[in-house]
């Protein structure tokens, strides 16, 4: 099997200052990967470099088996930052209008056609925003514009799903929500990348754990992960692992 993502021996450095350090790891197909380390720890920076938003200094990062600087099928790609639940909602747009960008790659030059209105309309039925389809997406509640940041990626048909910090603001009831629907989505096929800083969460959630603070101390299943001493390692005294009632 084909990885989803590869990355093999990967540093990057923000001037004299190391983020990442000769990290290896990989993510198959229908991985749940949650992403964890303390503040500052070079985990949004994996990210971009997993996705092409940054180059390694050293090393090498594949997407779908390809030179991640050669990869040019953006729409399997997915991305919520940090900041899909704030502010966000200049641009005046509806939730459709926004959903319906995500088609945008397939249609080239062409008009959208009906299966491209379709897959919109069901994107934003997956996630639960459909009788928000004619709201501007800056009056909507953080937890409904990360929804549908997300209808945009399933619109465009997205394989991998990466979120950084996809809940912050957002009320627990619609973080309980969230995350039910990334099990679903998981469920249905799509490789989830989740960044994440409640670690409780992740533990639940995620099928594989990633644990990093500028080089990666545990790369594996979560029973590996809980019983190793990654979370110590890297977070020094003050981690602890908290399970959630969801």
């Amino acid at each position: 099997m084909t990885d989803v993502v590869s990355v093999k021996d990967v540093t990057f450095a923000y001037g004299e200052t190391p983020a990442v350090s000769d990290v290896t790891l990989s993510i198959e197909e229908g991985d749940f990967l949650g992403l964890i380390g303390p503040n500052g720890s070079g985990k949004t920076t994996l990210l971009h470099l997993m996705l092409g938003l940054l180059a390694p200094d050293s090393g090498r990062v594949e997407l779908f088996g390809e030179p991640v600087d050669e990869f040019t099928d953006g729409e399997r790609i997915g991305y919520v930052s940090q900041k899909a639940t704030s502010g966000g909602g200049g641009m005046p747009v509806t939730v459709r209008e926004s959903v319906t960008m995500g088609r945008f790659a397939h249609a080239g030059h062409s008009r959208l056609d009906e299966d491209d209105r379709a897959a919109v309309s069901e994107a934003m039925e997956t996630v639960g925003i459909s009788g928000l389809a004619d709201r501007r997406i800056g009056r909507l509640s953080g937890g409904q514009r990360q929804r549908a940041y997300i209808a945009r990626a399933l619109a465009s048909e997205a394989d991998l799903l990466a979120l950084d910090e996809p809940t912050v603001g957002v009320d627990a009831e619609s973080r309980d929500a969230f995350y039910a629907l990334l099990d679903s989505l998981n469920e249905s096929g799509i490789t989830i990348v989740l960044i994440e800083h409640d670690i409780g969460v992740v533990t639940d959630r995620a099928d594989r754990i990633a644990c990093i603070n500028t080089e990666l101390f545990h790369h594996g299943d979560v029973d590996s992960f809980v019983e190793s001493d990654a979370l110590a390692e890297a977070y020094g005294a003050t981690g602890q692992v908290v399970h959630h009632d969801h």
